[in-house]
């Protein structure tokens, strides 16, 4: 089964480096997917000199829960989120520098694609977004209220039934069709995994990582990415008035290396260096067309236009399906 989403232990004492620089502490407030990539990444960065001795306090939760909490006064050092937004909060608020994704990778050190989850063997041979809106067939994807995955697996198929946005009303139409086959709103990306393999529907919009993970540990799913999909993009971000700020910004440097980089693959999430990518072409298939939020506008424009309350096209078409 895969994990449930928790805090990592914390401790009430804050940790100080050594003389010879090891040691100290850093605040990882983080969404609940990539867990087991951090535990993948965490003891790698240990085990450099900049790393030796650090303790990497982990919590655990709902992207946007998170970057509440933070901008209500959580000690936080750094921030893995699963929406920009939720760090955009937090620049708003002060706490993160307007130019936190200004580097090459535009602060996303990891990522995935939208794909989707199946029975194994897939049973009723379920392959592109059209095999969705089948009459037999019943998916599982959470609330975009509450979920930022959700926002991603929404996406996903609303690009690719309006070409990117270049149609926006065939991609709401989609939309309006297919979220008739959703029976159950889970409130994360992680109930509607556990939701999933407890039986619930036919096939689950759901992170790449979320299912070669599941796949991994023998729960009796498979996953297609569609040919037709879009690039999910978590950003990290080390807080302005971090508590450890030298080894915060340590350890969000490190996820960008080579050896952090394979970590990530390993865990099941696409690796943003070009090079550490080529050597996992097996594990993660390019899609013929890839999608992302910049070919709808960017955030700015999805969270107004797709995303408002009673208002966002998606958001209206969500609430329709659901009532």
């Amino acid at each position: 089964m895969l994990l449930a989403g928790c805090a990592g232990g914390s401790s009430d004492e804050v940790g100080g480096g050594g003389a010879d620089g090891s040691g100290g502490t850093v605040d990882l407030y983080a969404y609940a997917i990539p867990k087991p990539g951090y535990d993948e990444v965490i003891p790698k960065f240990n085990g450099t000199e900049v790393g030796e001795g650090v303790e990497v306090r982990q919590s655990y939760g709902a992207s946007g829960d998170q970057s509440r909490k933070i901008a209500r006064g959580a000690p936080a050092d750094v921030v893995s989120f699963s929406l920009e937004p939720d760090i955009t909060r937090l620049v708003d608020a002060g706490l993160v520098d307007p130019d936190w994704n200004a580097d090459a990778t535009r602060g996303v050190p990891f990522g995935s694609v939208v794909a989707l989850v199946v029975r194994a063997g897939n049973p009723k041979n379920i392959r592109t977004w059209d095999d969705l809106l089948r009459p037999e067939v019943e998916v599982v994807t959470p609330n975009p209220f509450s979920s930022g995955s959700a926002k991603w697996n929404l996406l996903a198929p609303y690009a690719a039934a309006s070409a990117g946005g270049q149609n926006p009303q065939a991609g709401v139409d989609y939309l309006n069709q297919m979220l008739t086959h959703v029976r159950v709103q889970p409130k994360s990306g992680r109930e509607a995994t556990e939701a999933f393999l407890q039986g619930t529907g036919d096939v689950l919009i759901s992170y790449e990582n979320e299912a070669i993970f599941a796949e991994r540990h023998g729960d009796p799913v498979e996953h297609i990415v569609p040919e037709t999909t879009f690039k999910i993009e978590n950003p990290v971000a080390v807080l302005t008035h971090a508590q450890h700020p030298e080894k915060a910004v340590a350890f969000r440097d490190f996820l960008y290396t080579t050896e952090a980089q394979r970590a990530w693959a390993d865990a099941g999430f696409r690796p943003v260096d070009p090079g550490v990518a080529a050597e996992y072409t097996d594990v993660f298939p390019q899609p013929p067309t890839l999608y992302t939020v910049a070919d709808l506008g960017g955030w700015e424009t999805v969270e107004t236009e797709l995303f408002a309350p009673d208002s966002g096209t998606i958001a209206v078409a969500y609430d329709n399906a659901t009532e």
